[in-house]
């Protein structure tokens, strides 16, 4: 497919507007989402988040970008100069076009003329850099690289290629088809050439560009790119990849995605390829890879799934690790894998309309997606452990680090994606927030919000959400606008919530986790309330995950809370607390509270004994612990941290004074 652009934004085939549609917009499902001018964040931590994401992440992103030659790589290329010293790894493309999606979001969202002049001057420079025939990467295919696709396994083209295609998919969809989408459908056709029936009959060793086809056929109509997604995944799982150290599993080569019974390997792989797997099984109306999908799914978040919703245990390859391996202290969790979950999980949720995929994206979203950014938007974590032994030292606010190194949130990294992907996601969140259906309107995350719905019949439905949530559980949806037809208004109960309560119309009754539903004819002013209980509470791990047995966290809501340093007496490493769980964590002053005391701090001669041994007996009396959101760790310095602390029911006063760590 050939677009050709006019000053009206024309193709020569289809004339086409903005649609004002979101990342992942479904020809079916049993829900569909709002349009990006349907729903709006007006406040709250997501609120924040997507201020700050605009003044302060995008400049940092493209800041670094600059800097690191990573946007001078495409004027390098567009010169004809040699690749023997393009700066970055061959991956780096794909970090401009994150950005530039990320820009295309929030152009969309809030109209600023001075932001869209900065992508469209990034997408003229990535334009030049094109080969006549479509090709697009600064990494190979000129002089001083590899050629064409004669590394698959690490080459990462297509991957980049898919993320290109995203970006396209936004720009079109907030701002109608212009240069970035012609790039795109020229990069696609080649793409489908090459690797169509006849080409080259593998696959890219690290999957994006299935999803990525399936949302540009979405924009385009064009089907030859829903059926080279459809090629893309059936090969996978064939080993049509080369062997490596890490084996077949870390790209998903190893068996047939309709085979496989659980995610594996390279966690961002995983999630990736899984989500382009839903949205060709939508397309396709393939119930058999959908179902295939969410089996995997339910196997993963039941055995290979943090506390936190974090995905990936392994080190060495980012991936997962077996079953109920999950180590706190080695928790790769990386924050790509995170967004990754969320993404599959929203595919799956639009698919089935189930509730459960919404109580996964907000238990990630909260705590790997938001721990991931610093409060300035300008230092990232690249992984997500839940215990930190070390202090650590603070990072060189003006040099990039090595992607896991850093204990403390670091500026940029030598692969950089996590900073790029945490952009494109909180300039695209209020997608995530509610959809609709034939009956009416499903409330999934709370936020401070207004949302508005088209139904059929030419009905019409608009609310504001009021919500302090989570520093409180009480969820208000005031009707501005309704037909007067009965309409369907769903919200979210989440898993933890038992002894929620659903009020409308003077009446209160007890909800249990899933969904509420109020079904009647409503008008304007009308408000229905959902109140959900935040207490903190301790929550205790299968007794299969063998490196937390013994342990309690503690949780507030939909958030995961830990313990620091900073915040225990002489600053005493975090390992030296034993939480008391017969005494149920409380909230004081708007602090959530557990009542511990610390170990001796003494060497010992053997670290070992028989059981039944008394254990010894604790260096201060029992006093109050203060414990604080996950997402927030590492906010004040270097401190040591975890999330599972050890546990037991009794207590031992004493009045020595602990050593500092």
């Amino acid at each position: 497919m050939t677009v050709t652009l006019t000053s009206t934004t024309t193709s020569d085939d289809v004339v086409r507007t903005p649609s004002a549609r979101g990342p992942v917009a479904p020809s079916r499902g049993t829900l569909q989402p709002l349009r990006l001018d349907q729903v709006a964040v007006t406040g709250g931590p997501w609120g924040r988040r997507q201020d700050v994401n605009a003044d302060a992440t995008l400049a940092h992103v493209e800041h670094w970008l600059e800097r690191e030659g990573w946007l001078g790589n495409f004027d390098a290329t567009a010169a004809g100069a040699s690749g023997a010293d393009r700066a970055g790894r061959e991956f780096a493309d794909s970090e401009t076009y994150k950005l530039l999606e990320a820009m295309a979001w929030e152009h969309g969202r809030t109209g600023d003329a001075e932001l869209d002049a900065r992508l469209q001057a990034i997408v003229a420079r990535v334009a030049a850099a094109q080969a006549p025939d479509g090709y697009l990467s600064t990494a190979f295919g000129r002089p001083g690289t590899p050629d064409r696709w004669t590394d698959l396994e690490w080459g990462h083209e297509l991957y980049c290629l898919g993320h290109l295609f995203q970006a396209g998919v936004a720009r079109a969809r907030t701002a109608g088809p212009d240069l970035l989408l012609q790039v795109c459908t020229r990069a696609a056709d080649l793409v489908c050439d090459v690797f169509g029936p006849g080409g080259i009959e593998s696959v890219c060793g690290h999957p994006e560009i299935e999803p990525a086809l399936v949302e540009l056929y979405r924009v385009t109509g064009e089907r030859r790119y829903l059926e080279q997604a459809r090629l893309f995944l059936e090969r996978r799982g064939h080993q049509v990849l080369s062997e490596i150290e890490f084996g077949r599993s870390y790209f998903q080569d190893d068996e047939p995605i309709r085979d496989a019974e659980v995610l594996r390997g390279h966690a961002v792989r995983a999630t990736y390829l899984s989500s382009g797997a839903v949205d060709l099984a939508v397309e396709t109306g393939d119930d058999e890879l959908l179902a295939a999908v969410v089996r995997q799914w339910d196997a993963t978040v039941a055995r290979r799934t943090y506390l936190t919703g974090g995905m990936g245990s392994r080190h060495q390859d980012e991936a997962f690790g077996e079953d109920f391996v999950l180590p706190p202290d080695r928790a790769y969790s990386e924050t790509c894998a995170g967004i990754g979950s969320v993404q599959l999980a929203w595919r799956l949720l639009l698919a089935q309309g189930d509730p459960r995929y919404a109580d996964l994206i907000e238990r990630t979203l909260y705590n790997v997606v938001d721990a991931g950014p610093s409060a300035s938007g300008t230092a990232f974590f690249y992984t997500n452990t839940l215990h930190q032994r070390v202090l650590g030292t603070v990072p060189d606010p003006d040099q990039a680090v090595p992607r896991a190194a850093s204990s403390l949130r670091a500026p940029w990294f030598a692969v950089s994606c996590c900073p790029t992907n945490v952009a494109r996601t909180f300039a695209s969140l209020q997608t995530l927030l509610a959809t609709t259906d034939d009956e009416g309107v499903q409330v999934h995350q709370y936020a401070p919000a207004t949302l508005t719905a088209d139904l059929p019949g030419d009905r019409r439905m608009a609310v504001r959400v009021v919500t302090d949530y989570p520093r409180s559980g009480r969820v208000e949806v005031v009707v501005d606008e309704a037909p007067g037809t009965p309409v369907t208004l769903t919200l979210r109960v989440p898993s933890w919530a038992v002894g929620a309560t659903l009020s409308d119309g003077g009446t209160t009754s007890p909800v249990a986790p899933g969904s509420a539903a109020v079904t009647r004819v409503f008008a304007a002013g009308d408000v229905v309330r959902l109140d959900l209980p935040v207490a903190p509470r301790f929550t205790v791990a299968d007794g299969r995950i063998d490196a937390v047995r013994g342990t309690v966290a503690v949780e507030r809501g939909p958030q995961v809370l830990c313990v620091e340093s900073v915040d225990l007496p002489g600053r005493v490493h975090v390992d030296e607390l034993v939480v008391d769980t017969s005494q149920p964590p409380v909230e004081v002053d708007g602090e959530v509270q557990v009542q511990g005391w610390l170990r001796p701090h003494a060497d010992a001669a053997w670290p070992y004994g028989t059981p039944g041994e008394p254990a010894p007996a604790a260096s201060t009396p029992t006093q109050p612990v203060r414990l604080a959101p996950y997402a927030d760790w590492a906010e004040r310095g270097p401190t040591t941290m975890r999330v599972f602390l050890p546990a037991a029911s009794t207590t031992a006063p004493a009045t020595t004074t602990p050593q500092e760590a």
